[in-house]
């Protein structure tokens, strides 16, 4: 690497940049035939942070800086490389190697250049590169993660309006890094201060990708081989969560993004231009989120099934509902001075049906003294009631015995869909599709389920018997 780096240095910087990922291509290419994962090295990653991030190896130098035209021809060398390599492993690692962070002073210039990258291939459409940061979101700390994700939504959500248009297509180019971006988008907006609400723009785009084909949140958990221990600080492996907690927040956030507190202890309602239209807008596209992620919800348990992960892999974490709720039990007693009755219902009644309908297709693992220790942290609501008692009254909630009969709360929702059939795990007898148009209109509406059994449970049991 010492020769190439004295090579390297009486080049100009875009041609030395050039040079450097045509060398280390031809020394990953060699290592790949010999070994299946070959180790980056400390030289091959010191050659990018000098001669492509612009990090002089010198302690004391002064950093070198492209001028806006160099650094717009070096994304173009990198988009062609990306492009031009017909070998995905040798894309893999040269990615890597390029972005991974290394934990020093070269992480700001890579990850600065990584939002311009691909950023780029969103709006010149390089598949590859798209590709390449769907893998390399997946195996990042999520603190980057995020960075990425807030460059792309300034880039296409922010700066120009309109712009999000072109960020829509690339859902047919690539279905797996807009499963990554989603879930890096819901772990960025977490909606714990107004700040951090997703934009109108995106969450209608998210929504559409959704309603198009749900299975898209599903993408990286059915094409990943399922590690017996799941990293910590990394992005789950499906967007749900994030989606869920997107869905039971907003209600309570939008709320109370549209009052402001006064010096003399008063508030007073914020008013926005054009607030009323996008605030019909974004309820309705929560309505139609919550719908679609209780459907992906309910395709779950034939793809747990399916992979021998039925009652062992929760997708959606218990430890990650706990500070969920926390959050709705403070906004509610933030909110409740300020008439906020029916977004506190509307919010409780979210979380119990995602609650229920996760824990019934193995999503959600908990025990029930787990789930009656949640509940009794909510604001009194009759749904919470409902989940405590559709748990009965001891034992695990694990999804063989939800599997035969449970119970959908009513919530206000002006959305219908097709019956879904949940494959029931082996032994188990059939039962009949859920009907999401059970779940009827209207805040005043009422359920045709029947009443939550805190009895013993039938095997076999089909949610609405009875109804009409």
């Amino acid at each position: 690497m010492s020769d190439i780096r004295h090579s390297l240095l009486r080049r100009d910087a875009l041609s030395a940049a050039k040079e450097v990922l045509y060398h280390l291509d031809i020394y990953f290419s060699s290592q790949l035939q010999s070994a299946p994962l070959p180790i980056v090295d400390k030289g091959p990653v010191e050659l990018l942070e000098e001669f492509v991030f612009q990090v002089p190896k010198e302690r004391g130098a002064q950093p070198k800086r492209l001028n806006s035209l160099q650094e717009l021809q070096l994304l173009e060398i990198m988009c062609n490389y990306f492009q031009e390599q017909t070998k995905d492993s040798v894309r893999q690692i040269i990615f890597s190697s390029l972005f991974s962070p290394q934990g020093n002073k070269a992480d700001d210039s890579r990850m600065s250049l990584l939002g311009k990258l691909v950023s780029m291939a969103v709006a010149v459409c390089r598949i590859p590169v798209l590709e390449c940061a769907a893998s390399w979101l997946q195996r990042t700390p999520v603190v980057y993660c995020v960075r990425l994700a807030r460059a792309l939504v300034d880039d296409y959500c922010c700066l120009v309006p309109g712009s999000v248009q072109t960020l829509k297509q690339i859902f047919s180019a690539s279905p797996r890094f807009c499963c990554q971006f989603i879930t890096s988008v819901t772990a960025l907006y977490d909606l714990s201060s107004d700040d951090l609400i997703p934009p109108l723009d995106l969450l209608e785009m998210i929504v559409n990708w959704i309603l198009e084909d749900p299975r898209l949140i599903l993408i990286t958990f059915l094409n990943t081989p399922i590690a017996a221990n799941l990293p910590i600080g990394f992005l789950e492996l499906t967007p749900l969560t994030g989606l869920i907690r997107w869905c039971v927040k907003a209600p309570l956030a939008h709320k109370r993004k549209k009052k402001a507190p006064l010096a003399n202890g008063h508030v007073a309602a914020k008013v926005p231009k054009d607030s009323g239209g996008a605030e019909r807008d974004s309820h309705l596209l929560y309505s139609k989120l919550h719908l679609s992620v209780l459907q992906v919800l309910l395709m779950l348990q034939a793809h747990l099934t399916e992979k021998n992960l039925y009652g062992r892999l929760g997708l959606v974490l218990f430890d990650h509902m706990v500070p969920l709720v926390e959050e709705v039990n403070r906004l509610a007693d933030e909110l409740n001075p300020l008439n906020a009755s029916q977004e506190i219902e509307l919010a409780l009644d979210r979380l119990a049906q995602a609650l229920q309908v996760a824990m019934a297709s193995g999503a959600l693992l908990c025990t029930r003294d787990d789930l009656r220790t949640l509940c009794s942290r909510l604001p009194h609501n009759k749904r919470r009631g409902r989940v405590r008692s559709a748990c009965g009254p001891q034992g695990p909630c694990s999804p063989a015995l939800w599997a035969g009969s449970w119970h959908l709360p009513l919530w206000p929702l002006p959305l219908r869909a097709p019956p879904v059939h949940i494959p029931p795990p082996p032994g188990q007898p059939l039962r009949p599709p859920v009907h999401t148009a059970f779940l009827t209109q209207g805040p005043g509406a009422v359920s045709r389920l029947p009443p939550p059994c805190n009895g013993p449970r039938q095997a076999g049991g089909a949610v609405g018997a009875g109804a009409p």
